[in-house]
């Protein structure tokens, strides 16, 4: 073989080696770039996916949020009602703490009042010797009752006629311009025992006090119904 044969030969060899290193070099090329896309791929899934997650906390927070808010306006509503209901029904209340003072202004409507007042508190204390207190302005309509009143104390309760000492300490006086925030009371009679230890509240106040909380369910459902707040 002569020196063009070899070269020849080496040409080939050459042309054939260089051709298998392009086709390597474009097949690593190719997997390259398919595993570039794939790579590329995974992470702006990944990253779509981080986004969502983020999104959907932040619609949750929202939501939250929301809830809050309406439960926060809800429960305001429902205090406004409450309030607006219990002004209403103090008003009431007050209406008719007005209208006690024309109780003791007819005196002898009023006269029977304290007498029957004064029986009914004997009644509930069952005690010989009792301390009442009244308005300074009704010592006497209280004391010209006083006899009958035990009288009929003792014959309902079937006892002898107790002793009743007026005390020289007196209820405060009728609501008036004078006195409109201090004490004050509407009429009617306290009762103790001589030794303090039971006490029988008996004035038109504490009586309209006891009425007022009984009737106040009923107040409540003929004023607001029975609905819900």
């Amino acid at each position: 073989m002569n020196d063009a044969d070899v070269s020849k030969q080496i040409q080939q060899m050459v042309r054939f080696i260089r051709q298998e290193a392009e086709e390597k070099a474009n097949e690593i090329s190719v997997s390259a770039e398919e595993e570039f896309n794939i790579e590329k791929l995974q992470l702006v899934e990944a990253e779509k996916k981080k986004i969502r997650q983020e999104y959907e906390r932040k619609e949750k927070q929202v939501q939250i949020r929301k809830k809050i808010e309406y439960s926060m306006q809800l429960n305001a509503s429902r205090i406004k009602v409450l309030q607006a209901q219990d002004d209403l029904v103090n008003s009431m209340k007050e209406s008719a703490s007005k209208e006690l003072l024309n109780v003791s202004k007819d005196n002898k409507t009023y006269k029977n009042l304290l007498k029957d007042l004064i029986v009914q508190s004997l009644l509930r204390l069952k005690e010989p010797s009792v301390l009442l207190r009244c308005r300074k302005g009704d010592v006497k309509l209280v004391e010209s009752v006083l006899d009958s009143a035990k009288k009929e104390y003792a014959e309902k309760a079937k006892v002898a006629a107790p002793e009743i000492i007026v005390d020289s300490v007196y209820l405060p006086p009728a609501p008036s311009r004078d006195n409109e925030h201090g004490p004050s009371c509407s009429g009617g009679v306290v009762l103790a025992s001589r030794d303090g230890k039971i006490v029988f509240e008996n004035t038109l106040d504490a009586r309209l006090d006891v009425v007022f909380r009984k009737k106040l369910p009923e107040i409540r459902k003929s004023l607001f119904g029975q609905v819900a707040v």
